[in-house]
């Protein structure tokens, strides 16, 4: 098996059978690897049943994936879900019987990946030594951890920890409600690991214990099988299953090389730098050593015609600095006037910079709710869809004066949804670009968008402009038609 994924499943301590199943192979002309953790549900029998047919329903729908990825998780969740139902019905045996599964489609190759969760098996990601839970529980202690109520020990040790309220195989409701299925997308930077597994690891093993085994400098095959063995040795009341896949593309760190200066040797000096007085030529009329008032009278000299440059220094200071207008800062050479960005911008340029496909999501479980901007974040990108999950709001650096976007001259079109600009004098900035806004909201911002032509220098130049009308239900630009003549 490849370097950079591995799979694992364990019956456990307690159970006689094994109702969880995994995924972990190359899909799509193997551009794409398929990661998925699936946990049966319904008996000795049935939870084995719906764990096989879902696999067997993923493998089958994914390998040859082509058009958008995340309708095509949706499809296969949906699909699976329909075949158990079925199954259900001509089997009165595994009547009861339904599975939850997390899938992931990775693709190493532009850093990036898509996933589709129902039910309580998670997905995380590790990146820089910080491991954050991107999929959300679907059962009420899942709810009361998620939203703050619960601690993670509490939710552990709830009595209702394993009842969950979606699954597939439950419900026709999968077919009928869009949030049924919880889907995303995210960067997948080099260094970066993702966890799939079953809730007999996370009922058993803490988030911190996590970390601490696959931070470890060894194989992923040995992590899994050390995360493994932790949950049996607290217990192993349950199938525990893992999966382990990693950006193994080499991290892009800037090397900073400090400046070597190499000291002037005199003449008189040896190359340990010790003054050397051998050699010295000698003359009888002088005596080999000055005596000692006039080395004293040498010093003092020295001390005194320092202490003057000192001073005529500070002098040439104070003058300068009287003369500067009130309030504004004088720049010092050598030390840099710009203020360096912060870690949550500088990961959301990064996001948006590396992101090849056509639809970016946000999602404030990877992102603070409030991402300081103290400088522009640039879109480049030729066709771009941005959409925020969840409640995140860009708000402006009080010292910083510029916009918080700027779209690129070559960009045609780009989609912003579910954005937020707070205290920004421009929020957007672009030119002659193709640009829709979904369900933004502009706090307290003098210009929410601001839009350049370039036109032609020194030529007559026709042009239309159309007027655009926003309405505030659902925030899609409508344009007036043309007047008669108009091109």
């Amino acid at each position: 098996m490849a370097e950079n994924y591995f799979g694992l499943t364990d019956t456990g301590k307690v159970r006689t059978n094994n109702e969880d199943a995994f995924i972990t192979q190359k899909v799509m002309g193997g551009r794409m690897l398929l990661a998925s953790v699936i946990d049966g549900v319904g008996g000795y029998n049935g939870g084995e049943v719906a764990a096989a047919i879902a696999k067997d329903v993923f493998i089958e729908r994914l390998s040859g994936l082509q058009g958008e990825i995340i309708p095509g998780m949706i499809d296969a969740f949906k699909l699976a879900s329909t075949q158990i139902s079925d199954k259900k019905a001509s089997d009165k045996d595994l009547e009861s019987m339904a599975c939850v599964a997390t899938i992931a489609l990775v693709d190493v190759e532009h850093n990036q990946f898509f996933y589709a969760h129902v039910g309580d098996t998670r997905l995380y990601l590790l990146r820089d030594n910080s491991l954050v839970k991107i999929s959300k529980d679907h059962s009420f202690v899942g709810f009361l951890e998620d939203s703050g109520r619960l601690t993670e020990t509490a939710a552990m040790n709830h009595p209702k920890r394993n009842e969950i309220n979606k699954a597939l195989g439950f419900t026709s409701q999968i077919d009928t409600d869009e949030s049924f299925i919880e889907t995303g997308q995210s960067p997948f930077l080099p260094g970066d690991m993702l966890l799939l597994c079953s809730d007999g690891l996370t009922d058993l093993v803490d988030k911190t214990a996590i970390l601490d085994i696959i931070t470890q400098n060894i194989p992923l095959q040995e992590k899994a099988i050390q995360l493994i063995n932790t949950a049996n040795d607290n217990g192993g009341s349950d199938n525990v299953t893992v999966v382990l896949v990693q950006n193994d593309k080499p991290q892009q760190r800037p090397q900073v090389t400090m400046p070597v200066s190499s000291p002037v040797k005199r003449n008189d000096e040896t190359d340990d730098g010790i003054t050397s007085v051998r050699n010295q030529p000698k003359s009888e009329s002088r005596p080999q050593t000055e005596p000692p008032m006039a080395q004293h009278k040498s010093n003092g000299l020295t001390i005194l015609l320092g202490l003057l440059c000192l001073v005529f220094l500070a002098t040439s200071i104070w003058l300068y600095m009287s003369k500067q207008p009130a309030g504004k800062p004088t720049a010092q050479s050598g030390t840099p006037t710009e203020k360096l960005r912060n870690g949550d911008e500088v990961k959301l340029q990064d996001a948006i910079d590396a992101f090849k496909g056509d639809t970016l999501v946000l999602s404030d479980t990877l992102f603070k709710k409030t991402i300081v901007l103290t400088d522009t974040l640039h879109i480049d990108q030729d066709t771009l869809y941005i959409r925020v999950k969840g409640d995140i709001v860009l708000q402006r650096d009080t010292a910083y004066k510029g916009p918080a976007l700027a779209v690129g001259k070559d960009s045609k079109v780009i989609v912003l949804e579910n954005f937020k600009f707070e205290g920004f004098d421009t929020a957007i900035d672009l030119q002659n670009t193709a640009f829709s806004l979904k369900n933004t909201q502009f706090m307290n911002c003098r210009l929410p968008v601001q839009r350049k032509y370039e036109l032609l220098a020194d030529k007559p130049v026709t042009a239309y402009f159309p007027a655009t009308k926003v309405n505030p239900q659902t925030a899609k630009p409508q344009t007036p038609a043309k007047p008669n003549g108009a091109r």
